[in-house]
């Protein structure tokens, strides 16, 4: 069964979320966009704390987020309890993010990155499992 994902980015970040959001349709995963909807100036926060709210509670699985550098999406990300906000800017990365972290989101920076990286770095993300094993202990212990 394929994971449903949160998406959101702010006007840096839309072009991608906009071909994110078209390749998971297309693929069929259960997504919800959380905005933005255009390319008017927008304040990260206010896409990054709802996805983040929802893949906490469990409503999705999984989020993707995009803003120009990713960090501002990430950071804000990360300020929830059960959230792993991990950026990634190759797809290397985004694996060693599931695999040894159990990352619950992606966060990429459309400025420093081509679209197919980004495309890839989705795909890698939602294809790898968690390893568990001695990385679940390094993870139980992320939480303050």
């Amino acid at each position: 069964m394929k994971p449903s994902i949160a998406v959101g980015a702010d006007h840096a970040g839309f072009a991608y979320k906009q071909e994110i959001v078209l390749l998971l349709e297309n693929e069929g995963y259960t997504i919800k966009d959380f905005g933005t909807y255009s390319e008017e100036s927008a304040d990260y926060p206010d896409f990054a704390h709802p996805v983040a709210m929802a893949v906490e509670a469990g409503q999705f699985d999984l989020g993707i987020l995009v803003c120009g550098s990713g960090n501002g999406v990430a950071i804000t990300a990360n300020k929830h309890q059960g959230i792993r906000a991990a950026l990634c800017w190759k797809p290397e990365l985004a694996e060693l993010a599931r695999q040894h972290n159990n990352a619950n989101v992606l966060c990429l920076p459309e400025r420093y990155i081509s679209s197919e990286e980004a495309v890839e770095c989705v795909k890698v993300f939602l294809a790898t499992p968690f390893e568990g094993g001695r990385h679940e202990r390094r993870v139980g212990k992320i939480s303050c």
